[in-house]
């Protein structure tokens, strides 16, 4: 990722994503970071909140997506996020990154398990996403 950036990080979330059953009913803790590339260059000049990506809608959207329906998988999760973050906002590329720190492992000493998803926006000839 190059050029400008805006980061969300560190965002915590208690949901119930997991293949386990347990992770289900009990639920757990979840880690999200955001790594947003826009030309930032307007609104360092103009000092306007409309020339930017506003990161509370964001913070928003990524509460509503992670506190939403149960998936099995944080892959899931985070291709979701970095799916509506790019349809909704006037993103040029994100990466986003879900963390389990509490990962239920048997047996297993870890920090804790992440997937890191990266998605661009893509445009046709005409302009259009594609």
């Amino acid at each position: 990722m190059q050029g400008d950036k805006i980061l969300l990080e560190g965002m915590e979330f208690y949901a119930y994503h997991g293949v386990n059953e347990s992770e289900k009913s009990q639920g757990q803790r979840f880690i999200v970071d955001v790594e947003m590339s826009a030309d930032l260059s307007r609104a360092s000049e103009t000092d306007d909140l409309a020339d930017t990506i506003n990161y509370s809608r964001v913070f928003r959207l990524v509460k509503e997506i992670v506190e939403g329906p149960s998936r099995d998988l944080i892959e899931a999760v985070a291709g979701e996020l970095a799916d509506r973050v790019i349809e909704d906002f006037a993103v040029e590329e994100i990466k986003v990154r879900v963390s389990k720190p509490d990962v239920p492992l048997n047996g297993a000493k870890l920090k804790g398990a992440a997937v890191e998803i990266v998605r661009r926006r893509y445009t046709d000839h005409g302009g259009n996403k594609g």
